[in-house]
């Protein structure tokens, strides 16, 4: 065994051998993965096989695509079979809801290029005639579906890597990691220390044991998880063509051949999870006792969808354990704080996705950032609020609704509230409507008096639409107060704050009482960041970002420390508050403060220390509903008192709370685009004019160079906002944009601008096409709706409220 190599994979799954022969791919040679009993030994032996494209995620369905389409090369390059199985699959659909969401996916894969079909009854019915289609009304068909033997497929990556240089150590457990001073790693096993570069934890049912041996905890759990494998049927093994995979929601079953049989997959409700206290390193070949009383129901429910099971006996019931994170995509990445530690867990679907994850893992450690925006399935995504509970409610939860649909306004239940702020009390007694983002309750918005407080989960307009455009309005024509704690906020402090901010930012730092948004890039020229820069005082800065990416960006931010000479924190539950917009919110500020909060002396992008009532703030004239307007930052110990001085002083100002739901209405009319919508690492600032807020003149910043050649050489394409002709249903996100009958773009975000009365979309078009009026169509829900540009903000076109 070596005792120095660059990096080393633990764990010899299908992730673990992909890691590593991604590793290969990419140049790195000296590479080991040391597995504690033999390949195969964790989830893998015992999956059930199969592999597909659909994920709500559009990258991450990319690398699912990857994924399926890497196994040919493989078996090339290793000489071992896959035993690969291309049959297509049809998703059903046995109602109107979950055809929309297939006519929704439907339409994503158009810009995406994957050559999916909806299907009717009858056609699923020519396709796979061993299955009823009673109470169906159509679905979704992808060719590329299909099964393979996860040992073949797994010796195939690990017998490629080896064949380009890799080494792999069998029977041989980790027992310490163990970080040096030098910033490596010893790695101590049965069979002896290797000193390495880069830990990658690829453990999967004993990632969280891996995870406590550097002292950090994933959140991932293990499900149980039961497949039945049929004897012979006549209907199925009597056919020239292998049958094609069948995804039931509906009634939680999956069904695919097994040879002259079936085998029938089962997400039931009453599930469980498995190893709640950790995994023992004992386990690993054997499979739970089989628990048919579970899957009761489903299985009924499987007898009618498969009416050939009648007469088939079950050969074989496979129950075992496979890993989930909270919201059932993997967890990947380098872990923040822990440097050259590295996450490839929670892949459970690990023969669609493992390809994919090793592709994206090998970038990121060799060239310094994966090649398209994988945030979906970041570690980083997560933070310190995932205890070991709240991952398994969470879970939990998630297998349930492996084959529910997925609603872009729907708020699961499980696991909350788990973090909120003193001001929740207070809008629960206001009817607050609340979601929930990076653990954190935030108000959607304020149901009135006596309707329930829960929004319908729907793909069209909820019972919500009337309830925020009178929030809306409320903002634009008098004063409307909103909670701003999730923001992601962070203080930058010390006689280098400014000489740091300068280099990861790519606008040019604010003077002493001004702010400034500035977009923060990789060394490639993507978009990383979208802040607010305010600065406070001398040497001391206040940056604001999304609250979902805090993990993503404080691991930038250490990642690019200089020294001592600064110090920056996390204080986004620390320095909380309320934003005021409106017509009316300078003559509210003005009630409760002694400062002069007049236009010339409290300017737009300003920022002033100053007491509200009798709490000490810090006020920045700035605000994202695009109106006149302040954000409001207090310590949380003040917020409560902070609001009762605004409350009392805007009850004849007709001061009004609003919420997230009215927030995302109001940006719209001035076309902000939103992290991860407009802006993410899939995007330059020149395609998203973000390029306006970057000072190219500065020395130095990260991504300067590939900024320039980006102004100098023009991208093909460009956001644009589009007025659209909508029904009862408006964009979200992910819908194709038409023109001629021929996709040309897609839709970012959007929704119904309520003050404007306009259903409004932001995508990205060819710049050769984005013109005033310039009409295309953006299918929604399988409608095509006339879309029309719109260069010119539907709101305070000049800024003059704004600025005023």
């Amino acid at each position: 065994m070596k005792t120095h190599t660059r990096a080393v994979v633990i764990g010899g799954g299908v992730v673990g051998c992909s890691v590593l022969y991604h590793l290969t791919k990419f140049g790195w040679d000296d590479v080991v993965l040391i597995e504690r009993s033999e390949l195969t030994s964790g989830s893998t032996w015992h999956a059930a096989g199969g592999f597909h494209t659909l994920n709500s995620d559009p990258n991450i369905a990319k690398l699912q695509g990857y994924t399926i389409r890497l196994y040919k090369e493989l078996e090339e390059i290793s000489g071992q079979a896959c035993g690969l199985h291309h049959v297509g699959g049809v998703t059903l659909a046995t109602d109107q809801e979950r055809m929309d969401l297939l006519t929704a996916e439907r339409a994503k894969h158009r810009y995406m290029g994957l050559d999916t079909h909806l299907v009717t009854p009858h056609e699923i019915a020519d396709l796979c005639p061993v299955i009823s289609v009673d109470g169906v009304v159509g679905g979704l068909y992808d060719p590329l579906d299909g099964h393979l033997d996860p040992s073949g497929t797994t010796h195939a990556y690990a017998r490629a890597a080896r064949i380009q240089g890799a080494e792999i150590y069998l029977r041989n457990r980790v027992l310490e990691l163990n970080h040096k001073p030098d910033g490596t790693w010893d790695v101590v096993t049965e069979q002896g220390t290797i000193n390495t570069e880069n830990v990658v934890n690829a453990g999967g049912l004993w990632a969280r044991e891996v995870g406590a041996m550097v002292g950090v905890y994933h959140p991932l759990h293990p499900m149980e998880h039961q497949y039945l494998v049929t004897d012979d049927i006549p209907e199925v093994y009597e056919r020239e063509k292998e049958l094609p995979h069948i995804m039931d929601p509906g009634g939680e079953t999956y069904f695919r051949q097994e040879g002259r049989g079936l085998v029938i997959g089962i997400y039931e409700q009453d599930c469980d999870p498995w190893g709640v206290d950790g995994t023992s390193w004992d386990f690993g070949h054997e499979l739970l006792p089989n628990n048919l009383d579970r899957i009761s129901d489903p299985l009924e429910a499987a007898f009618k969808r498969y009416p050939c099971l009648a007469d088939a006996g079950i050969k074989t019931v496979i129950n075992g354990p496979f890993t989930f994170a909270p919201d059932g995509n993997p967890l990947v990445g380098p872990m923040p704080g822990v440097p050259g530690y590295w996450c490839a867990c929670a892949v459970m679907a690990g023969f669609s996705q493992g390809g994919g994850v090793g592709l994206t893992l090998a970038e990121w450690m060799i060239e310094g950032e994966p090649s398209s925006d994988v945030f979906a399935m970041d570690v980083a995504r997560y933070g310190d609020f995932c205890t070991n509970t709240y991952t398994r409610e969470k879970v939990k939860e998630n297998y349930q609704h492996r084959f529910s649909i997925v609603y872009p306004n729907e708020e699961l239940p499980a696991a909350r509230p788990l973090k909120t702020t003193p001001a929740y009390g207070i809008w629960d007694q206001q009817n607050a409507v609340f979601g929930s983002a990076y653990g954190l309750e935030h108000v959607n918005y304020f149901a009135p008096a006596g309707e329930d407080r829960m929004e319908t989960p729907t793909f069209r307009r909820s019972n919500a639409f009337g309830t925020v455009g009178d929030e809306c309005r409320a903002v634009r024509t008098a004063v409307g107060i909103n909670e701003i704690h999730n923001f992601g906020k962070y203080e930058v402090s010390g006689p280098g704050a400014g000489d740091y901010l300068n280099t990861i930012m790519a606008n040019r730092m604010p003077g002493v009482g001004r702010m400034t948004l500035t977009p923060m890039l990789s060394p490639s020229g993507k978009l990383i960041g979208d802040f607010t820069v305010s600065h406070i005082r001398q040497d001391h800065y206040q940056i604001t970002g999304s609250s979902g990416a805090q993990a993503y960006h404080m691991r930038w931010f250490e990642q690019h420390l200089p020294d001592s000479r600064v110090e920056i924190k996390n204080i986004s539950l620390d320095r909380i508050g309320f934003q005021i917009a409106g017509p009316k919110a300078r003559d509210l500020l003005s009630r409760t403060t002694r400062t002069d909060v007049s236009n010339d002396a409290l300017r737009f992008l300003s920022v002033q220390e100053m007491e509200i009532g009798g709490t000490p703030a810090i006020v920045c004239r700035v605000s994202y509903t695009g109106d006149l307007g302040y954000e409001i930052y207090v310590p949380a110990a003040y917020q409560v008192s902070l609001y009762q001085t605004l409350a009392d002083a805007g009850k004849d100002l007709g001061l009004k709370t609003f919420g997230m739901r009215a927030m995302m209405s109001l940006r719209l009319e001035k076309s902000f685009g939103s992290w991860l919508r407009e802006y993410k690492p899939d995007y330059t600032p020149a395609e998203t004019g973000l390029d306006r807020f970057i000072h190219f003149q500065k020395p130095d910043f990260i991504g300067r160079d590939a900024a320039i050649a980006a102004r100098d050489n023009p991208p093909s394409r460009h956001l644009a906002t589009l007025i659209v002709d909508a029904d009862d249903a408006d964009v979200w996100g992910d819908e194709p944009i038409f023109r001629g009958g021929e996709v040309i773009g897609f839709v970012t975000s959007g929704g119904y601008a309520h003050f404007s009365e306009k259903s409004v979309a932001i995508g990205f078009i060819p710049n050769d096409m984005i013109e005033d009026g310039a009409e295309f169509e953006i299918e929604i829900l399988g409608d095509m709706r006339r879309a029309v540009i719109n260069n010119t903000p539907l709101f305070d076109p000049n800024g003059e409220r704004m600025r005023g």
